[in-house]
């Protein structure tokens, strides 16, 4: 049996999926989950994951968790907590969803220092354990939806600075994979897209899939702070703004560790933008 924390967000929806068409038994947890959310077969249950003592109960008799290192809300979580909730329930391993800052962006609370606590918690804690640590999500273009349906237009800074984003649907693969393959124990994996794709790149792509027109309009990194930090924190802001306008080498790489778990090359955006068309219609 599975426990899939975050069930109804971009990758553990897709992973709950992925286990529940290969037979396997899931519990998908999730803030907001709700029958409608999970395939049929999979147990929902809602639970947070500031309530550590509140999952104990659901890790009993489950092989293996997939946990997210928290999003918006980790700074309030107890990795160690969650973790011994685990060990408590009989959990053998835990694959965890963690974040490339960890490794680019150190010293960043919102890219790097909260994601390693979970990590060090994770590979601490005597179990076995895999971490996916994914570059940029293609779901990200998801904020340009408004925009997309009202004015068949979108607005983005950087627009030619390329990073190789990642469909979440192959990050859910690989998850899946850790969590019933015996061969990804104590793996740190790198998840990235095929190519380098810019902003620009990427509105072309979805207006290919829409098969309409779209403008794309150059935004100076000053209009898209104003623009950011009214719904992220910040600090977030600062620091992806960082990534998107200066990314470092590391954060350009196109790393192998896809094709590797998957033996297939990650999709592009493309494949991406042409799955979720209807979102901007």
């Amino acid at each position: 049996m599975f426990v899939v924390t975050g069930a109804t967000g971009n990758v553990g929806r897709s992973v709950v999926r992925i286990l529940a068409s290969a037979g396997e038994r899931v519990i998908a947890t999730s803030r907001g989950v709700s029958a409608a959310d999970v395939p049929d077969g999979v147990r929902h249950v809602r639970a947070d994951l500031a309530d550590a003592d509140g999952l104990r109960p659901l890790f009993e008799g489950a092989d293996a968790v997939f946990l997210q290192s928290g999003g918006a809300s980790a700074e309030r979580l107890s990795p160690r907590d969650l973790v011994d909730a685990a060990k408590a329930g009989g959990v053998g391993r835990i694959v965890l969803l963690s974040s490339q800052g960890v490794a680019t962006r150190p010293d960043s609370a919102s890219h790097g220092k909260t994601a390693r606590r979970f990590e060090d918690a994770v590979r601490d804690s005597g179990l076995e354990w895999t971490i996916l640590r994914p570059g940029g999500f293609a779901s990200n273009s998801f904020a340009w939806i408004e925009s997309v349906r009202a004015r068949r237009e979108i607005a983005a800074p950087f627009a030619d600075t390329g990073l190789p984003v990642i469909d979440p649907d192959d990050i859910a693969e690989v998850g899946a994979a850790a969590l019933r393959e015996d061969g990804h124990v104590g793996e740190i994996l790198e998840l990235t897209g095929p190519v380098l794709s810019t902003p620009r790149e990427r509105a072309a792509a979805l207006s290919e899939a829409l098969g309409e027109p779209i403008r794309f309009v150059p935004q100076t990194r000053e209009e898209a702070y104003a623009e950011m930090v009214r719904f992220l924190p910040e600090p977030v802001v600062v620091t992806t703004l960082d990534i998107l306008g200066a990314p470092i080498a590391a954060e350009q790489r196109i790393s192998p560790d896809v094709e590797r778990v998957l033996g297939r090359a990650p999709r592009p955006f493309a494949e991406w933008a042409a799955r979720n068309a209807e979102a901007f219609r």
